[in-house]
Parts: C-alpha cells; sequence; structure tokens
C-alpha cells in the first residue's frame, strides 16, 4: 500500500452496490487515503438525490476511516487537482466496461497527465451488478437485497414507495 497516495474513486453511485462497495474495500488496501467523489449527477436523471447518495455511501465506507466521502459538479479533472489526487481508480465489471473507460482513462490522461488510472475489477459475485439494473429491479417490484447493503435496500424500499403514492 502507498502510504501517502490519495486516490479518487468517483461515481454517481445511485444507488451504492455491494460491486461498488467491494472496489472500495480494494482501493483502500493499495492506497492510504481514497476519496469516494459522488457526481451531482447533471448529466444523468438520478433516483436520489445527492445529499442522499452521499449518505447512502458514508454507511458503506463507515469500515474504512481512510476514506473520505465528498460530492463534486463540474469537471472531474478540477476536483481531482484540487485535492491533490495522484491516482483516479475505476471499477470494471466486463469487458463491455472496458472500452468506454479506457477512452475515458485516455481523455483523464490528456487532462490530468499527472494523476494515474487504476482499473480495479469487484469480486466475481459483484461482476455483474449495476445501479442501473438495481433501480430497475427494485422500480419493477424485484428482489434486490442480494445487490446492495441492508441500509440501500431499505432506501430503495422506501423510494419506490414514494414513487408509487406519488408521495
Amino acid at each position: 500500500m502507498s502510504q501517502n497516495v490519495l486516490a479518487i474513486y468517483p461515481g454517481t453511485f445511485d444507488p451504492i452496490t455491494l460491486g461498488h462497495e467491494d472496489v472500495v474495500r480494494r482501493a483502500t488496501q493499495l492506497f492510504g487515503s481514497v476519496i469516494v467523489a459522488v457526481a451531482a449527477g447533471h448529466h444523468k436523471k438520478t433516483l436520489f438525490g445527492l445529499e442522499e447518495r452521499i449518505e447512502m455511501v458514508r454507511e458503506a465506507v463507515r469500515p474504512y476511516p481512510q476514506v473520505q466521502v465528498e460530492s463534486f459538479s463540474g469537471l472531474l479533472r478540477d476536483f481531482v487537482v484540487a485535492r491533490g489526487g495522484k491516482a483516479m481508480v475505476r471499477g470494471l465489471r466486463a469487458v463491455t466496461d472496458f472500452d468506454y473507460e479506457f477512452q475515458l482513462a485516455g481523455m483523464n490522461r490528456s487532462l490530468m497527465p499527472e494523476v494515474e488510472t487504476v482499473f480495479l475489477t469487484p469480486s466475481d459475485k459483484f461482476q455483474f451488478i449495476s445501479s442501473t439494473f438495481v433501480r430497475e429491479i427494485a422500480v419493477l417490484g424485484g428482489e434486490v437485497d442480494k445487490f446492495v447493503s441492508p441500509s440501500v435496500c431499505e432506501r430503495l424500499s422506501a423510494k419506490v414507495r414514494a414513487m408509487q403514492t406519488g408521495a
């Protein structure tokens, strides 16, 4: 582990899944400090508001004292540079993720040549999980407790109930 390297793990985390949590755990084994950077999501329609997503991520990373949770909007580059990040963590689930992530890493290298992108894969049992799938399953009445922590599962259930009742 590199004690003095700060890594940034950016994402929308709508919601944070067990796969995301596994990537955070792996990142803490490699880097002295990790910031989970929750994107405001201006380019995506999110199910959860920014503050809700931050709360869920904070609950999920509570076991890791070297992990902080912050939000960002605008260019990720500005956030990473302002925090002094030296590595950016990106999760890869499958080959289909690689093409997009490879292009993104190239663009980020052009914008921040001093920052390395590190790809981490979650454990086999989490590789097929995506926030999009979890949201869709929950909205359609399926069970998501195998894919998210109990607290996230409760929040998803409450959100879906509120949507159905128009609250």
